[in-house]
């Protein structure tokens, strides 16, 4: 099963740079340990205390993975993955 998994630029230090790279796994936690195994580092920057990191957005098919069943959302070849950390700041 072949996903499709969008890295954010601040990311892209454990993918040697790849802007998308295709991992597997049933879940959201599966492919973030298949992720794992090939980018050592990456699923500690979106992965705590096996819950998503609080300021790491992630979509499935654009659709916020919160709103669905978190780090235990399935997913199904082809589907799309996109890691978005949280961005804050402005003017006080």
């Amino acid at each position: 099963m072949a996903i499709e998994v969008r890295i954010p630029t601040i990311l892209r230090t454990y993918t040697d740079g790849a802007k998308a790279v295709e991992g597997n796994g049933d879940t959201l936690a599966g492919l973030f340990a298949d992720l794992e195994s090939r980018h050592t580092g990456i699923q500690e920057r979106i992965v705590d205390g096996g819950q998503l990191r609080r300021f790491v957005n992630v979509y499935l098919n654009d659709e916020d993975v919160r709103f669905l069943d978190g780090i235990d959302t399935k997913l199904a070849d082809g589907d799309s993955v996109t890691i978005l950390p949280a961005v804050a700041g402005g003017m006080v």
